[in-house]
C-alpha cells in the first residue's frame, strides 16, 4: 500500500511543460529517483517532431552526446552522469528548443532512464481523456500552444476577480474627516467673533 503512492510519483518531469507556438524555450527534465535503489547513470531523450533546434547544455555533471537524423536534426541526446546519481537525490538536465510552424499541440519526450543495475522507460502517452498520473511510466509531455493561452488567460481572471473581490472604499471615514473640518473651522470663527466682542465691550 505504502509503495503504489511512491511509484506513481516516480517519473522523469519538464519544465516549462508549455510554450507558445513557433517559440522557444530551455526545458529542464528532472527526476528524483533511480531505478529501485540503483544510482542514475544517463538519460537518453527521444525528440518528437516538430522541433527545428535543439541546443543541450552543457555541465559539468554530464556528458553529452547528440544523434541526428537523416536531415541533420537532432534525434537524440544522452546525457551521461560524470557522478551516478544516488536514487535519493534529485538530478537535472537542460536543452533550448525552438518550434517550428507545424509543431503539434503536444510534444512527448520518451526518457530511458539507465542505471548501475536496470532501466526505466518513461515512454507511455495518454490517450484522449486519460490523465497522464494514471500512466505507470509516463514520457515528459510539453503543450504547445493551448496550455500557454490557458495559463495566460487564467491569469488574467484571477487578478480580475481579486479586483472585484476587493471592497469598495468605505465613504465614511471620508464624511467624518469633512464634518471634522467643518466643525473645527466654525469653531476658530467663533473663537474670533467672541474676542472681537470682548475687546468692544472692554472699551
Amino acid at each position: 500500500v505504502l509503495a503504489a503512492p511512491a511509484a506513481a510519483q516516480a517519473h522523469v518531469g519538464v519544465s516549462p511543460d508549455a510554450i507558445a507556438p513557433e517559440g522557444s524555450a530551455v526545458l529542464a527534465f528532472s527526476f528524483t529517483h533511480g531505478c529501485e535503489n540503483s544510482p542514475t547513470t544517463a538519460l537518453r531523450i527521444t525528440m518528437p517532431d516538430g522541433l527545428t533546434s535543439v541546443s543541450p547544455t552543457i555541465d559539468a555533471a554530464w556528458d553529452v552526446a547528440v544523434e541526428r537524423a537523416d536531415n541533420g536534426l537532432v534525434s537524440a541526446v544522452t546525457y551521461t552522469a560524470t557522478t551516478p546519481i544516488p536514487h535519493d537525490l534529485r538530478g537535472e538536465v537542460t536543452m533550448a528548443v525552438r518550434l517550428g510552424e507545424d509543431t503539434p499541440e503536444t510534444l512527448a519526450f520518451p526518457v530511458e532512464q539507465q542505471c548501475e543495475t536496470g532501466v526505466n522507460e518513461w515512454v507511455e502517452i495518454a490517450e484522449e481523456g486519460e490523465a497522464p498520473h494514471d500512466l505507470d511510466s509516463p514520457a515528459p509531455v510539453v503543450t504547445v500552444g493551448d496550455a500557454a493561452d490557458v495559463a495566460s488567460e487564467t491569469h488574467g481572471t484571477h487578478a480580475s476577480e481579486t479586483e472585484a473581490a476587493a471592497p469598495a472604499a468605505d465613504p465614511a471615514p471620508a464624511i467624518g474627516i469633512a464634518l471634522g473640518s467643518a466643525g473645527l473651522l466654525a469653531g476658530v470663527v467663533a473663537l474670533v467673533i467672541a474676542i472681537r466682542a470682548a475687546r468692544r465691550s472692554a472699551r
